[in-house]
């Protein structure tokens, strides 16, 4: 016999699919479920297809509640999804209030930055610590914060948008319309970007990198050629690297956490960027700071979203 308490269905809702998986108590995988968002028009019609897909990977099996990952600006304690990123007409959608009504058990919503730092602070590079920040650099920069055990989400659940710190007020124009945030320095898209301003008057061994691979240029084929001592590349990391550090330098004075997990695209280059990044955070935190906290690669890899979103309910 199945036991109600053991049982727990965490959701990733993302722009293009949704992830849906059922876990135990000590955070194995049992059953899961992958569901294109398209063809679904309406908020109501993809909570109609998650709820379908909760029913389906749970088995019948007794659920002690729901946790969802979702893009956007997320009021956690209502369970509202204020504005989806990539998802049409997701403006103020009571996620909450909708799936609970239909299911009958408790559903928790957090965005999905939270949940990736959540699940990697349960299960993940940030297990054991107690101070932790995250952060996710790939397109832009996501990040979430643990304090003291806890999940920092803030007064609107906004907290722990480092992404959108200002670094540089004469900055470039950022997607939020601000200009000099930290992600228009240090992000994926900003490695790239970067590269392609440099490779205006240079060449570079960057493009026949990209060429080769069938793909547009990338932050990857930057890093391969920063590996191949290609000096376009060499000086765009560096630069990359020292915008990075002043970011997890800030986050460093303002958290004061045991630990900041690195997660995103850009963590993928590994060796490439680790020890630098490193280096160069340590030289930039004041004295009293210095030694007191470590950079880890992020560890749970695609699923950190669904373990995340499992783990508001499992944290053993």
């Amino acid at each position: 016999m199945h036991k109600a308490e053991s049982y727990v269905v965490g959701i990733d809702l993302g722009g293009t699919k949704i992830a849906a998986a059922l876990f135990d108590s000590k955070g194995i995988v049992l059953n899961r479920e992958l569901m294109e968002t398209a063809g679904a028009r309406t908020a109501e019609e993809v909570v109609q297809r998650m709820i379908g897909m909760i029913r389906s990977v749970s088995e019948e099996r007794p659920l002690i509640g729901v946790g969802l990952a979702s893009p956007g600006a997320v009021n956690s304690q209502d369970g509202i999804v204020i504005h989806g990123t990539n998802l049409p007409e997701w403006d103020n959608v009571p996620l909450k209030h909708w799936m609970e009504s239909e299911l009958g058990i408790e559903v928790k919503v957090v965005n999905d930055a939270n949940a990736a730092a959540w699940g990697e602070y349960v299960r993940g590079a940030g297990k054991g610590s107690n101070n932790m920040v995250y952060v996710t650099f790939s397109t832009g920069i996501g990040a979430g914060i643990v304090m003291d055990g806890e999940l920092l989400l803030g007064t609107n659940s906004f907290a722990g948008e480092l992404g959108h710190n200002i670094i540089d007020p004469n900055g470039t124009e950022c997607s939020c319309g601000r200009y000099g945030c930290w992600e228009v320095f240090a992000s994926g898209t900003a490695i790239r970007d970067m590269a392609l301003r440099s490779m205006e008057s240079r060449t570079s061994m960057i493009t026949e990198l990209a060429s080769r691979s069938g793909e547009k240029i990338n932050s990857r084929h930057v890093f391969e050629a920063m590996a191949l001592k290609d000096p376009v590349a060499v000086e765009v990391i560096e630069r990359t690297i020292h915008y990075m550090a002043i970011g997890l330098a800030n986050a460093v004075h303002t958290f004061n956490p045991d630990r900041i997990v690195i997660g995103g695209g850009v963590s993928k280059a590994g060796e490439l960027l680790f020890p630098a990044l490193r280096e160069k955070t340590e030289e930039l935190v004041m004295k009293p700071y210095k030694g007191t906290y470590t950079i880890e690669s992020a560890g749970l890899k695609d699923d950190v979203g669904l373990i995340g979103a499992a783990a508001l309910f499992h944290t053993v």
